[in-house]
Order: structure tokens, then C-alpha cells, then sequence
């Protein structure tokens, strides 16, 4: 996006008041967004959207009132032609091809992060910008591409994704959660590694960590994967 360019136009569509407020200052934070607004509810969205121009929805789907997809079918019925970024916990491919026909551009799945919702609106901002005539078929495919295919995480300095891999693995199939030394024995590796990689789980949004109290000394910690149904408000 050139600094000639007027922002692009957000609406935050989220019933979780403290995820709307997370949300609108994620977009907030990404240069070439402004948040204009946020809504609870559909019927909240459409009012703001009789009121105030849109570029582009992120939009929970479960809505209190209507599910999001449905939301989408009536504004494109109504002829609004903003953009949509869908943010769900619901992992039905059904559901994200349907969202394809109704303007959703992107899905983010939840608990994300900021850098995973930053590195989706800079790429909708390249998409956005795009105008004028393509000069060929690779163009057409290049415009598209930035738009669907994300950029690969980049991991801390040290972190690499096959051990990634394997901690999440071992965090994932217990319940109660692990300490660092219970998931370095079932990984294989040391305990300050497998703390490294704990935290990154932690910072990610992608596990907890809590205290286990009721031994002498300093109490441990206890890591523990956290499950769409808990992600949903974070």
C-alpha cells in the first residue's frame, strides 16, 4: 500500500466484548488499517453499515443472532461489496468453501496471534491495491496468490519445526498438562529446550501455563494445550 492510498476500512463483528476490543486494536496496530467501528451482534454490523463506509469485515461466525456466513448472504444481497477476513474456532471445509462465493477472502482460525492476523490483512492490503488490467495469466495467478497462500511462520532463533512439532504433540494428548521435564522425557530432549518451546506455545496462544503448588520449594509449572472451545474468547 503506497502512502497516497486511504486506509482500508474495518468493521470488528465479535460478540466477545474483550476479543472485539483485542480485535480492533490488532487492526489498529497494522499500517494502512483503521477499525471504524465495531458490532456484538448482525444486526449490530448492518447498522453500522447503513452509517459508515466498509472495506472489510472480520467477522466472527457465531454470532449470537445469525450465524456469520448468513450475515455475508444478506449484505451481498443488500449490496454492500465490503471484503470479509471470516475468524473462526470451526474447522469444516464445507463451510470455507461456501464462504468463497460470499466475499471471504481469508479465514483465522482461532486463538491467532497478532503477527498471524497482521501477515492476513498486509496481504489483503496487496490484493486490495491491486488495479487496472492484468497483462496476462501469471498476473492474474500472482495477484491471487498473495492473497491465499500465508507465509510459512517464522520460529524464534533456536526453535525448529520438527521439535515444535513433537512438543505440541506430547502437550496435546494429555488432559492435565505437562511440566518442562515431563514433556523433555517424552520428547527426548532437555528440559531447558523443551521450556524454550513451552513458552513459545505459551506466547502463541496456543497453550497455558499455570503453577502447581503443594511441594517444598519453588512450585512447577504446568503446561497444558489449549483447546478450541477455550481459544474462542482469547
Amino acid at each position: 500500500m503506497t502512502p497516497e492510498q486511504p486506509p482500508i476500512r474495518v468493521l470488528v463483528v465479535e460478540d466477545d466484548p474483550v476479543a472485539a476490543d483485542a480485535h480492533v486494536l490488532y487492526v489498529g496496530r497494522v499500517p494502512g488499517f483503521v477499525a471504524v467501528g465495531k458490532a456484538g451482534t448482525g444486526a449490530a454490523a448492518r447498522r453500522v453499515l447503513e452509517r459508515t463506509p466498509v472495506d472489510l469485515l472480520l467477522l466472527d461466525l457465531h454470532l449470537p443472532d445469525v450465524h456469520g456466513l448468513q450475515l455475508a448472504r444478506s449484505l451481498r444481497a443488500a449490496g454492500h461489496q465490503a471484503d470479509v477476513i471470516a475468524v473462526t474456532s470451526a474447522r469444516d471445509l464445507a463451510v470455507v468453501r461456501e464462504g468463497v462465493s460470499l466475499g471471504v477472502v481469508q479465514y483465522v482460525l482461532k486463538p491467532f496471534t497478532f503477527a498471524t492476523l497482521r501477515d492476513r490483512l498486509l496481504r489483503y492490503a496487496d490484493y486490495h491495491a491491486a488495479a487496472g488490467e492484468a497483462s496476462g495469466q501469471d498476473e492474474v495467478d500472482q495477484a491471487l496468490a498473495t492473497l491465499r497462500t500465508p507465509a510459512p511462520p517464522t520460529l524464534p532463533k533456536g526453535l525448529s519445526a520438527p521439535t515444535l512439532q513433537r512438543v505440541t504433540a506430547a502437550l496435546r494428548v494429555t488432559s492435565t498438562g505437562l511440566t518442562a521435564a515431563g514433556v523433555a522425557e517424552s520428547v527426548g530432549i532437555s528440559r531447558i529446550t523443551a521450556r524454550r518451546y513451552l513458552e513459545h506455545l505459551v506466547t502463541t496462544a496456543r497453550a497455558t501455563r499455570s503453577p502447581q503448588y503443594g511441594q517444598v520449594g519453588r512450585p512447577e509449572l504446568i503446561y497444558r494445550w489449549l483447546s478450541e472451545e477455550e481459544g474462542r474468547g482469547r
